[in-house]
Order: C-alpha cells, then structure tokens, then sequence
C-alpha cells in the first residue's frame, strides 16, 4: 500500500488509472468499493486571496507517518489497497495537493477508512504551508482549516 511525496504537479485521475492498471491489478476482482479523495489548493484561506503555496516536509519523518497511518487504517478496516499521493513544493490554485484511493470489498470500509486517512492527513501529518497572498505578503498556516461534517474517527472502528 504504497505512500508517495512528489514535487511537481500531478494529475490523480491519470496516477489513479495508472496504479490500478499496474500494481493494484493484482486485488481486481476482490474489491467492491473504491473510495477516491483529490484534494486541490483553494484560492483563499481565511477571508484572503492566495496565490500561491509552499508546502514543506521533513522527507523520511513525513513518509514514515503516512506508512504508519496507513498501517492503522488497515489494522482498523477490511482493506484490499491503499494509495496516498501527496504534493510539496510550490502548488498554485486548482493543483491537486493530495489524492487518497481506498479499495476494500465493501463501501464502509472504504469510507471510513479514507475519511480517517485524510483527517489524519489534515491534522496531524508533519507539513508546513506558507501562502502567498494575493497583493503581496506570505504567511505560515497555523491551522487548518476545520471540516464541520468531519466526523471522529480515532475510536476504535466498530465492525
């Protein structure tokens, strides 16, 4: 279930078709449910335009907690395969930042687990971002922003 940091712009729907074309075929026919997040750069954050932003990581210690969630994902759901792609560097409004693709043999694990995947992503994973604002002037992100249909997912899944 492999875990991926890239520095140039990517387009998910062609890694998407691409991984399950390759890797993936191996669980074809196993699964029933593929769930697919993309996650793209907004224009604005906090009531300002952006132009641009920098995302930065600290490379092995940024890998080792995507494995890590990953593993805890599968530990926690019925998984099949996982792909997280996540994007550093400088990324302009309407990139992706970030896909997450889930396959398991029934839709809630694949659900689930990609909603905990991406929260996890979103609140705790070891990235930085800087913004670059529209008219001049940067700033780091202190937080980000909050998912109001979020639900929480840390307690032990329920089969």
């Amino acid at each position: 279930m492999p875990v991926e940091i890239r520095k140039q712009a990517f387009q998910p729907w062609q890694v998407l078709q691409e991984y399950e074309a390759g890797q993936h075929a191996q669980v074809g026919g196993q699964y029933g449910a593929t769930a697919v997040f993309v996650g793209t750069m907004r224009d604005f954050n906090e009531g300002d335009g952006v132009s641009a932003m920098t995302l930065e990581h600290y490379p092995e210690m940024t890998e080792r907690y995507l494995e890590r969630i990953v593993e805890e994902a599968e530990q926690r759901w019925n998984l099949l395969d996982a792909l997280i792609v996540h994007r550093v560097g400088e990324i302009l409004p309407a990139d992706a930042i970030v896909l997450v693709a889930v396959w398991s043999a029934h839709r809630a694990d694949a659900f689930d687990a990609s909603r905990y995947l991406m929260e996890e992503l979103k609140s705790r994973a070891p990235f930085w971002k800087k913004e670059r604002l529209e008219g001049g002037g940067e700033r780091w992100v202190e937080h980000n922003t909050p998912d109001p249909g979020a639900v929480d997912l840390s307690k032990d899944h329920q089969s």
